[in-house]
């Protein structure tokens, strides 16, 4: 039975890359597509007869067929689902003309959707893109990286999951923008999206030596301190406080910096109230302890204290709402 071979690539792969099946085919058998690309010029190179169509595709296609068994039409990118519909209407009302077969020649690959995103923001930062865009700076795009990480914290905290995979899509648009802007630095400064996604490629496979060099996994307080230990030679760091982000909410810092100490088991006294000269490094000083007991108790202090106020902003949302009591 002469058949029509409907090859599907992924766009976002080298041209050429194709499975070894995919490349006997194309070699044996015509291949006609609507459009010049990257991979039509791969297949001619690789002795391929390629043909590109200035008419409709399907008449073109079954003319060939008939002519040579067999034929190929290399689909785009989305796969001309228009073609392969039209071409099944037609073999389904003359089954004897050929058969239509689907054939894979390369799939993206898992994250391929990646390059797509890194793909829109070099077009949005380069001449002709998006001006606003173009005049941003690192410094200028901070709140909005601070700004995602929150929307992205308060869909984890409500379990909105399809809200979730939103905004860690708006944080990884900072991440990309970031990358890019970059690239625009002086070359003694400059580094890529390729850089920052290798650098933790590397930092992840150096951090867990029980995944990735046969060592031995022990329990998780074991694994935790490992990675700790790794961390601090690869930062030479003079202090165990060194790399703490100074720029969190309060509680939060508080918090980070008390488990750093005891975890390296740095101790200290914490200031006591009594002893403060103001009311205001009074107050501190309590706040501080309280962290510390939250800590002691494995409580999140930020996100106890969230918790409590968003539940007491709702209380104070239905008192704005309920009519006062009438005059008796």
């Amino acid at each position: 039975m002469p058949r029509i071979v409907l090859l599907v690539t992924s766009p976002r792969l080298p041209a050429g890359l194709l499975t070894a099946t995919a490349w006997d085919v194309v070699r044996a058998a015509p291949v006609l597509v609507a459009e010049e690309s990257e991979l039509t010029t791969a297949l001619r190179s690789a002795g391929a007869e390629v043909r590109v169509l200035d008419g409709p595709p399907v008449p073109a296609l079954l003319d060939a067929v008939a002519a040579h068994d067999t034929v190929v039409w290399l689909a785009g990118p989305a796969g001309d689902e228009s073609v392969a519909r039209e071409l099944g209407l037609r073999l389904a009302r003359e089954p004897g003309l050929a058969e239509l077969e689907l054939m894979y020649g390369s799939w993206d690959p898992p994250g391929a959707r990646l390059l797509d995103a890194v793909a829109v923001l070099d077009r949005l930062l380069s001449p002709g893109g998006d001006p606003w865009k173009r005049a941003q700076t690192h410094r200028s795009l901070a709140r909005f990286l601070l700004e995602e990480s929150y929307e992205a914290y308060d869909a984890m905290s409500a379990g909105d999951t399809d809200a979730l995979r939103e905004e860690l899509g708006d944080v990884l648009l900072q991440v990309v923008l970031h990358a890019r802007l970059a690239e625009e630095l002086p070359e003694d400064e400059r580094w890529t999206i390729d850089d920052v996604a290798g650098g933790l490629v590397d930092k992840m496979i150096r951090r867990n030596p029980h995944v990735f060099a046969g060592a031995e996994a022990g329990t998780l307080e074991e694994i935790t301190a490992n990675w700790e230990r790794i961390k601090q030679a690869e930062k030479a760091r003079d202090s165990v406080l060194d790399g703490i982000a100074l720029s969190q909410p309060a509680l939060a810092l508080a918090a980070k910096i008390l488990e750093r100490a005891a975890r390296a088991g740095v101790t200290a006294p914490l200031p006591a109230p009594q002893a403060q000269p103001d009311p205001e490094s009074t107050l501190g000083a309590h706040l501080l302890a309280l962290v510390a007991q939250a800590n002691a108790t494995d409580l999140d202090p930020e996100a106890a204290l969230r918790r409590t106020t968003l539940a007491h902003a709702q209380t104070l949302r239905t008192t704005e709402t309920t009519p006062p009591p009438s005059p008796g």
